[in-house]
């Protein structure tokens, strides 16, 4: 078998736009990945079009080689799109074996350990602007099904926050607490936004309401200022969605500065690497729980790893998203009542693409607003479920 083509699809995904990578061979077995990067898209698009032209001919099921050489023939290495580039082609290779062999990828790597993993919901706060908007959308959430909610009430914050903006933060999180309850897991996302000193004394007040971490506290290039802020932080520490293969993931295990990583499949070398982080991670009896924003074939990937590795503790997922995710593929997720996601068993990432579905949605311009825009919206016209609520085992 070849691999005789490696194209992409951009479809517009409102906050951002996915980047779907397929990669053909002349037996006529697709592989799908997924190369979404928020506001760098057409460039992974052209990086994935200069690895097209290294490995048009090769076997795709030399995983192992094809990655390895290609990485290293790339005199750049590492960065958000090259990493995204290589990360959605090995995908996609995985996806092309399983199929040949006719099994999940989980089962390729190694087999399940579980059916199911624990979810949190992202996303779910659309709309949402004061401490009562918040608490009525955790509700909402929480009786469709959700036992974890993540979300970054720091605004538009830069490196310090003041009294009052903690103060305003602080009455945001404890109107969700209050309303949904202490059986309800909290997850507050930080985004790299603090310097040292102000992520210690945001840490040290959401204590109060036994959140499971506070996330990227501080930007994702000072691995020094992560230790300080784990060291003297009451609540756990999460980061690493920024973080590129076992390079940006093994110092900071090794200097014991988190309590969870975040690896993103898209992004951090593809499912071989995760596996590979995930082993350095329970080797430091550290969680291990992937940043999992984005599409249907990212989720399909992260879901195939919570299959398989033993210290996975929770996949990311966005509670709500544009109506047309449930068009463009066969993605049909399915919430238990007790808050997991059950795991597909379909031969290969188990997704298949609606070519005429994608063509509606065409790439559009979406800046990334973390710093500019205050509240994540999505629009009121667009805002759906894409998940079969509260069923399942």
């Amino acid at each position: 078998m070849k691999i005789v083509s490696v194209d992409t699809l951009l479809v517009d995904f409102y906050r951002t736009n996915l980047v779907i990578v397929r990669v053909t061979t002349d037996e006529g077995i697709v592989g799908l990945g997924e190369a979404t990067l928020e506001g760098k898209e057409r460039a992974v698009q052209g990086a994935i079009a200069e690895l097209a032209e290294a490995v048009v001919g090769l076997d795709p099921t030399h995983i192992s080689r094809i990655l390895y050489e290609t990485a290293r023939d790339w005199y750049w290495r590492g960065g958000p799109v090259i990493m995204t580039a290589l990360s959605s082609l090995e995908m996609a290779l995985w996806d092309i074996s399983a199929r040949e062999l006719g099994v999940p990828v989980s089962r390729m790597l190694g087999g399940a350990t579980r059916d199911r993993v624990r979810a949190y919901a992202n996303g779910w706060f659309s709309r949402a602007s004061t401490p009562a908007d918040y608490a009525d959308a955790a509700r909402r959430t929480v009786a469709s099904g959700f036992r974890g909610l993540k979300w970054d009430p720091f605004e538009n914050y830069d490196l310090t926050i003041t009294s009052r903006q903690l103060d305003r933060v602080l009455a945001q999180i404890d109107a969700v607490r209050s309303a949904v309850g202490r059986d309800v897991e909290l997850f507050i996302e930080g985004h790299g936004r603090f310097d040292v000193r102000h992520a210690i004394k945001i840490a040290r007040e959401i204590a109060q309401f036994d959140p499971v971490w506070f996330e990227e506290p501080c930007p994702p290039d000072n691995l020094d200022a992560l230790v300080d802020i784990r060291r003297a932080s009451p609540v756990p520490i999460a980061a690493g969605e920024r973080w590129f293969g076992r390079q940006g993931f093994a110092p900071a295990l090794a200097r014991q500065a988190v309590d969870f990583v975040q690896p993103d499949v898209t992004h951090a070398g593809g499912i071989s690497e995760l596996v590979f982080i995930s082993t350095l991670a329970a080797a430091h009896y550290v969680g291990f729980a992937p940043h999992n924003p984005s599409g249907p074939l990212s989720t399909a990937a992260t879901l195939q790893l919570g299959a398989t590795l033993p210290n996975f503790r929770y996949l990311e997922i966005m509670a709500t998203d544009v109506p047309w995710r449930s068009e463009i593929t066969n993605e049909r997720l399915v919430l238990t009542e007790e808050g997991d996601v059950l795991i597909p068993d379909a031969v290969g990432l188990g997704i298949e693409l609606d070519l005429e579905a994608i063509a509606e949605h065409p790439f559009t311009p979406h800046p990334v607003r973390m710093f500019r825009d205050a509240v994540y919206v999505i629009r009121p016209t667009d805002e759906c479920s894409f998940f079969n609520l509260g069923a399942g085992a």
